[in-house]
């Protein structure tokens, strides 16, 4: 159970960076309603991820989903850079991620 609200947290992160940056670039109110809720509803997620699992693994694969969420959502929606070296780096956070879920 603890698992499904980390990965709801780490889902919700990259929802509230997708609204960070649409409302850095038009601010109005659905765009500000998506940043504010997302990032609202991640941390609440996430801290009822602690009742299950420890907070250090928690938290661990809650940044590195929403790191690698986040920076793959911008390349796709929002036309930043696709090098080579930003694809491996999202691709070793993966990894680590899913390291720490196998191992505990």
């Amino acid at each position: 159970m603890g698992w499904l609200f980390v990965f709801l947290a780490a889902f919700s992160e990259v929802a509230g960076t997708i609204g960070l940056t649409m409302y850095s670039q038009q601010k109005s109110l659905k765009n500000g309603l998506l940043y504010v809720g997302g990032f609202g509803a991640s941390f609440a997620l996430l801290y009822i991820s602690f009742n299950y699992l420890q907070v250090s693994i928690a938290y661990a694969v809650w940044i590195g989903i929403g790191t690698a969420g986040a920076v793959l959502i911008n390349m796709l929606l929002f036309g930043e850079s696709k090098s080579m070296g930003r694809m491996i780096s999202v691709f070793l956070i993966i990894v680590g991620v899913v390291g720490l879920k196998a191992l505990s």
